[in-house]
């Protein structure tokens, strides 16, 4: 699920996350299959479409819905984080992971020096998705080397 500002992403850096078994999904080994069954944007704040897309995805086989890394790259982070993963746990009953892809070093330090990160708690969401710098760089769009690798 991806934060509605970025509605119109390809997708491309949390599908190579997949792939590549990074981030969030570095907890799967490469040999064990991943189904994406849905990707959407919540549908704009506070999340107009959280109440009917979650439930489609668990019923095509969602087992787990990862808000993408876009909720807390935003300047702010998106304000509903809490809310949406409550609901989707609470009601659709499923897990919610936040992040996908590794967090590209300028997206650090940007929200370093701006403090939201540590204004709005995000650290605790980071976890998974601020590790190894070397993975992070490969999702990296704004270096002028992203092409070329």
């Amino acid at each position: 699920m991806i934060c509605d500002r970025n509605r119109t992403c390809t997708g491309n850096k949390c599908f190579k996350s997949i792939i590549e078994r990074d981030g969030a999904f570095a907890r799967y080994r490469k040999d064990e299959p991943i189904e994406v069954v849905g990707w959407m944007a919540c549908g704009g704040c506070p999340g107009e479409r959280l109440e009917a897309a979650p439930a489609d995805m668990k019923k095509y086989g969602a087992e787990v819905i990862y808000f993408a890394s876009c909720y807390l790259a935003g300047y702010p982070i998106c304000p509903y984080i809490e809310n949406q993963k409550s609901y989707i746990e609470n009601v659709v009953g499923l897990p919610v992971k936040v992040g996908t892809h590794p967090m590209p070093a300028n997206y650090i330090k940007a929200h370093a020096a701006v403090g939201d990160w540590q204004r709005d708690d995000a650290e605790r969401w980071l976890t998974e998705i601020k590790g190894d710098q070397n993975d992070a760089d490969k999702y990296d769009s704004t270096s002028p080397n992203f092409l070329k690798k």
